[in-house]
């Protein structure tokens, strides 16, 4: 067992892993900081100078004039301004993470797809052979 995660290791995996994490957070912080700064403000203002991230509905009955001044006094709250804010982000978030795959796959499938066009299937003995060819390597059969 010693030896296989050696091996993962070594060949790789887990450094592909570690930049694809420490790129996903910095790229989840850039995603944060552009519905924060960039989105929020003008919907906010939009909607009636809103600003989204302040608010809140204290839980222990007093009023509290920002979400500053209620976590300084420790009250316990529903913040569903940040909860909309965390909401938009994630909606970006797996909006680009979904383009990127649909993106990956479709030149995936672009090699597999120029692979498959070069081959042929024999139809005497079903073996692949290239579509150049003249007579079947495996049966020697003539090729139309």
């Amino acid at each position: 067992m010693w030896k296989e995660f050696k091996e993962f290791l070594i060949k790789g995996n887990m450094v592909d892993m570690a930049i694809g994490f420490i790129f996903g957070a910095a790229f989840a912080t850039v995603v944060k900081s552009l519905v924060n700064n960039v989105i929020m403000p003008p919907l906010g203002l939009l909607l009636g100078k809103v600003d989204f991230s302040q608010l809140f509905i204290p839980l222990d009955g007093k009023e509290y004039p920002s979400l500053q001044a209620l976590e300084k006094a420790g009250a316990p709250a529903i913040k569903y301004g940040v909860f909309i804010n965390d909401v938009v982000s994630f909606v970006i978030l797996g909006f680009v993470v979904f383009v990127f795959v649909k993106y990956y796959n479709r030149l995936t499938h672009e090699e597999e797809v120029e692979e498959e066009a070069t081959m042929k299937k024999c139809p005497e003995c079903a073996m692949e052979i290239p579509i150049e060819a003249k007579k079947c390597p495996y049966c020697e059969s003539p090729q139309p």
